[in-house]
């Protein structure tokens, strides 16, 4: 059953992005980091993902008796084939497209090319966001970029609501990428940058599924207090949890240990 308070309301939250900035681990770390991840923490760690342009670096490391899941970054005209011995393509990640006519020749040969049981998102560019209404009715889901080496590549929290309400309006599904590396929304002391927490964004993700007031959202978004937040997530039914979860599927992270340690902390897991 799906809950607060139990493992399974944050299965697969947490995507293996160790290869990414500001992480930047060698493969040959990675990988057997990735492995290790999944044999502690199981369903929590969702796939591990790798750029198409390095799939040739990852193949001495895979193994067809234990094959590894990934989610492969690549634009769509790269898809040419999906079939790698002792790889598992578990979903696919398209760079972010500016223009709907380019958004709409993208998901025709995602039509094409990948097996209707992979899911793919399409990056929404912050200056582009009409792009969504492109996905409205589709198969596909977004990518909503959440962060980065750069103040300006963190959304302000009205920015991010109004993506995810608009995601949330069309029926269309997210992953998060960049920035979430704790669980509260907080300052970054090294840097300045304020990042978002992924519990506010699972209680936004709640919010929206319930109601789709993204000005409910956006004050889930500019939470910072560790215990009302964690509370909130507790006070979740299941019912409600699984739609949240229906909505908001995971993010990216280059450290899935801190996250999961931000929820022991915490007394989630």
């Amino acid at each position: 059953m799906v809950g607060p308070g139990t493992v399974v309301i944050f299965d697969g939250l947490f995507d293996d992005a160790a290869l990414f900035p500001p992480g930047d681990a060698p493969m040959e770390v990675a990988v057997p980091a990735h492995r290790s991840l999944r044999a502690r923490f199981a369903d929590l760690v969702g796939p591990f993902v790798v750029a198409a342009a390095r799939l040739d670096e990852l193949m001495p490391y895979a193994d067809e008796a234990a094959p590894i899941d990934v989610s492969l970054i690549a634009a769509a005209a790269d898809l040419t084939t999906l079939d790698r011995p002792g790889v598992r393509v578990r979903a696919v990640e398209i760079p972010a497209v500016r223009t709907a006519p380019d958004a709409r020749d993208v998901l025709k040969i995602l039509d094409d090319v990948l097996p209707p049981e992979v899911p793919a998102y399409v990056e929404l560019s912050w200056d582009a966001l009409h792009v969504v209404d492109v996905l409205a009715g589709t198969r596909y889901r977004a990518k909503l970029r959440t962060g980065g080496l750069r103040a300006d590549l963190f959304p302000a929290p009205a920015a991010l609501a109004d993506a995810m309400a608009a995601c949330a309006a069309r029926g269309i599904a997210f992953k998060c990428t960049a920035g979430l590396h704790q669980a509260i929304r907080h300052t970054d002391p090294a840097t300045g940058f304020e990042h978002h927490g992924f519990l506010n964004v699972l209680l936004a993700a709640a919010a929206l599924s319930a109601d789709g007031s993204a000005l409910i959202a956006e004050g889930h978004l500019e939470a910072d207090y560790a215990p009302g937040v964690a509370a909130g997530i507790r006070a979740l039914t299941p019912e409600r949890a699984a739609l949240a979860r229906d909505l908001f599927i995971s993010f990216g992270t280059c450290s899935v240990q801190e996250p999961i340690d931000d929820l022991t902390t915490l007394g989630l897991l």
